[in-house]
């Protein structure tokens, strides 16, 4: 897919709406210096050419009794496109997984897990991805504490 050219207001548009989604057409219009209607129809643009792909509450998973995340590190026993495909369309139906990355190096695939507790992660590998075919090993690594983390991009303005 072609890269998108992005002037310095789409620039101030992206980087003030991954700040607050939720802000009106007219505030994102006065904080980027525009009038409301050409402000409206630039993110419009960038919507329809997928540059801004959604809005989303950001949930603190603590509160929600979703504690543990637990990194997964996959090695499938073949990389073939067949093999790929399956394990990624079964990685798209289990709501545990909140991140998955295809990776380069000693391991295939990189999983954040996120559950409510040991027994669940216990049950979400006993049931779920022991028993996809061609998964050849998994490494998991619990997360002690967060330090940072952001659904915002470095968008230079």
């Amino acid at each position: 897919m072609p890269k998108t050219r992005l002037d310095d207001i789409d620039r101030k548009i992206i980087a003030a709406l991954q700040i607050d989604g939720r802000m009106t057409a007219q505030q994102l219009a006065d904080q980027v210096g525009l009038s409301a209607s050409p402000c409206a129809r630039r993110v419009r643009m960038m919507e329809d050419r997928g540059v801004i792909t959604g809005y989303a509450a950001l949930i603190d998973q603590d509160l929600v009794d979703l504690p543990i995340s637990v990194f997964a590190s996959i090695k499938l026993e073949r990389q073939r496109e067949n093999e790929l495909e399956r394990f990624n369309t079964a990685i798209g139906r289990w709501p545990e997984v909140v991140d998955c990355y295809l990776m380069t190096g000693q391991r295939d695939y990189l999983l954040r897990v996120v559950v409510r507790d040991l027994h669940a992660y216990d049950r979400f590998l006993k049931e779920k991805l022991t028993r996809l075919d061609g998964v050849a090993s998994i490494e998991s690594s619990f997360a002690l504490a967060q330090i940072k983390r952001s659904n915002q991009l470095p968008i230079d303005t």
